[in-house]
């Protein structure tokens, strides 16, 4: 951590769940105090997928077609667990955590009470988690596979309760650039189905969507999904307008409308749970530190760590 660290890298990120490759391996309770101490000394923040590995092995894996066996297999519960032992192992160390892609509404006090108590924790949720919801998935469609899984209805509208008082800091896509071979899309087994969503094209137009119905501003939108994200990974001339900020922008059409078509997308794999969607905004043109961009020559550079 510490020769990355010192390569410029932002921040970590670790798994306290299965993530489905060797590569990956959930990390136990004295790593993850390990490694919040260390980074605490470094200044860096440490990104955690909060599922209890542990509760979870517990639970018969998801197999079939059903969406309802699925999201039983990922209970809130392994989220509320695992983000419980989080916010204790960040009290222990004095380190610095931030939640990835919650989706329980559960933790959203737990989360709020650490903050209350001077811990630095931060976290997110998705576009998928905030728009979509379990009761409109239907049986086969593992389209909408990811982990921590799409909740039901109720829950979502309590996550966007958690954005309006400020215990969700940023929306991310946590966006998964799987293939359709990947997603099963033929079976709809959500068993061996790879998790996850592509938002990175959609993710604005879906948020924007969701958020004007629920009396949202779109500077509300820019908070959470451009200055949030920014903030956590330390770039103050990102994120906002201001004086001495980079001149990044999008001209952004609030009112055009559009009918999401996967074929059209640009993302390298053609799918997407939001297929038929009618959205609102779209992006006319995006300028990148001042610079007119025309797609025809890569203009982005390096993001390394200020200072």
């Amino acid at each position: 951590l510490a020769g990355l660290h010192e390569a410029v890298v932002l921040g970590f990120k670790c798994f306290l769940a299965d993530s489905g490759s060797d590569d990956f391996p959930p990390v136990d309770i004295h790593e993850l105090e390990a490694a919040l101490r260390l980074l605490r000394d470094l200044g860096a923040p440490l990104l955690v997928h909060a599922e209890s590995a542990k509760a979870a092995a517990t639970i018969p894996a998801a197999s079939g077609t059903s969406y309802a066996a699925y999201l039983a297999s990922r209970p809130r519960g392994l989220e509320n667990l695992a983000i419980a032992q989080l916010i204790e192992a960040t009290r222990e160390s004095g380190g610095r955590a931030h939640v990835l892609h919650l989706s329980s509404s559960d933790a959203l006090p737990m989360i709020a009470s650490a903050r209350h108590d001077g811990l630095r924790l931060t976290a997110e949720s998705c576009p998928h988690y905030l728009t979509l919801a379990a009761e409109e998935i239907g049986d086969g469609q593992t389209a909408f596979k990811c982990s921590p899984p799409i909740r039901e209805a109720a829950n979502r509208d309590l996550l966007w309760g958690g954005l309006k008082d400020g215990t969700l800091d940023l929306v991310a896509s946590d966006h998964s650039p799987c293939t359709l071979e990947m997603k099963h899309l033929d079976s709809g087994d959500f068993g061996p189905a790879w998790g996850g969503v592509s938002s990175l094209q959609l993710g604005l137009s879906v948020m924007w969507t969701a958020a004007r119905t629920r009396g949202f501003r779109l500077a509300d939108v820019v908070r959470w999904m451009s200055e949030g994200p920014a903030q956590l990974a330390g770039l103050s001339k990102k994120g906002r307008i201001a004086v001495g900020c980079d001149a990044d922008f999008a001209v952004f059409a609030p009112d055009d409308e559009f009918v999401v078509d996967p074929a059209v997308l640009h993302h390298r794999h053609p799918v997407t749970p939001y297929a038929g969607r009618s959205l609102a905004g779209g992006v006319r043109t995006t300028v990148l530190r001042g610079q007119t961009l025309d797609f025809g020559q890569p203009l982005g550079q390096l993001i390394r760590r200020e200072g």
